[in-house]
C-alpha cells in the first residue's frame, strides 16, 4: 500500500509540474491581452492551439490567437489544408454547443408536425424577415417539434411586438399568424405579465445568440441563420443518426 501511496504521489508530482508551464502562459496571456488590449470582451478560456506555440483564447464562441506571451494577437482562422479542416470553425462549433434539454422550454411557444419526435429550437425577432422565411420551411417538415423563444433583438419596435405575443390569449397561434401570414398583433391587455421576454433576451446571451433566426439542433449544435427545409432535413438526419 505505502508502494502504491508513493507511486501516486510521484505521478500527481509530475502532472502538477507538467501543468505549471500551461498555467504560466495563461496567466501571461491574460495579463497582456487585458493590459494591451482593455477593450476586448471577457476572455472566457485560454488554452493551447492546434499549431506550436499557438495558443487559442475564446470570448464566448469566438475564437482568436495568440503567442504564448499575449504580445502577438491573431484575428482569423486556421485551416487543415490536407485534411480539409477549418480547425478554428470546429473549435467554434464544440464551444457553442448547449445542453438541449437543459433549456427552459417553458418560456417557448411550441408546435408540432406529426409525432413530433424530432425536436428543435428556434430564437427569432418578430421583426426579422429570415425568421419569417425559415418559419415557412418549418412547416415543410415532418414528426418535428419547435420550440420558439421570440427575443426582440432588432430593435425599433420589437420589444412591443414580442410582449404583445406572449401576452396575447394564444401565443403560438398568435405568433404563427404574424410570422405566416402576416396578421395583425393583439393589443397588450392592461397588467400583463411579459417578463418572458427578458428571460428569453437573457438567455440569448447567456447561449452567445446574437443574430436571428439562430437553430439548436437535439445534440446541441447550432444553425446560424435561415436554412431550407432540405438543409434542415439533412442536418438533423445527421444528428439522429439516419433517425426520423
Amino acid at each position: 500500500m505505502k508502494s502504491i501511496s508513493t507511486r501516486c504521489l510521484a505521478l500527481l508530482a509530475v502532472l502538477v509540474t507538467a501543468a505549471l508551464p500551461a498555467l504560466a502562459n495563461e496567466a501571461a496571456i491574460r495579463k497582456s491581452l487585458t493590459t494591451l488590449q482593455p477593450q476586448l470582451p471577457k476572455i472566457d478560456e485560454v488554452r493551447p492551439g492546434p499549431l506550436p506555440g499557438l495558443w487559442e483564447v475564446r470570448f464566448g464562441n469566438q475564437i482568436k490567437y495568440t503567442d504564448a506571451t499575449g504580445t502577438y494577437f491573431i484575428d482569423g482562422e486556421i485551416h487543415d489544408l490536407k485534411n480539409q479542416r477549418n480547425l478554428t470553425e470546429e473549435r467554434v462549433v464544440a464551444a457553442s454547443r448547449i445542453d438541449f434539454n437543459s433549456l427552459p422550454f417553458k418560456d417557448a411557444l411550441m408546435w408540432k408536425n406529426g409525432s413530433g419526435k424530432r425536436k428543435i429550437a428556434v430564437f427569432a425577432d418578430p421583426n426579422c424577415g429570415y425568421c419569417r422565411r425559415f418559419e415557412q420551411a418549418l412547416q415543410e417538415m415532418k414528426d418535428i417539434t419547435v420550440y420558439t423563444f421570440v427575443i426582440p433583438i432588432l430593435g425599433g419596435d420589437s420589444p412591443e411586438k414580442s410582449r404583445a405575443i406572449a401576452c396575447a390569449k394564444d401565443p403560438t397561434a398568435t405568433y404563427l399568424a404574424w410570422m405566416l401570414r402576416g396578421e395583425a398583433l393583439p393589443k397588450m391587455p392592461a397588467g400583463c405579465d411579459s417578463a418572458v421576454v427578458e428571460r428569453n433576451a437573457a438567455l440569448a446571451q447567456k447561449v452567445w445568440v446574437n443574430g436571428t433566426p439562430a437553430v439548436i439542433l437535439p445534440d446541441g449544435t447550432r444553425l446560424p441563420g435561415a436554412v431550407g427545409a432540405v438543409e434542415l432535413e439533412r442536418r438533423l438526419q445527421q444528428v439522429l443518426g439516419g433517425k426520423s
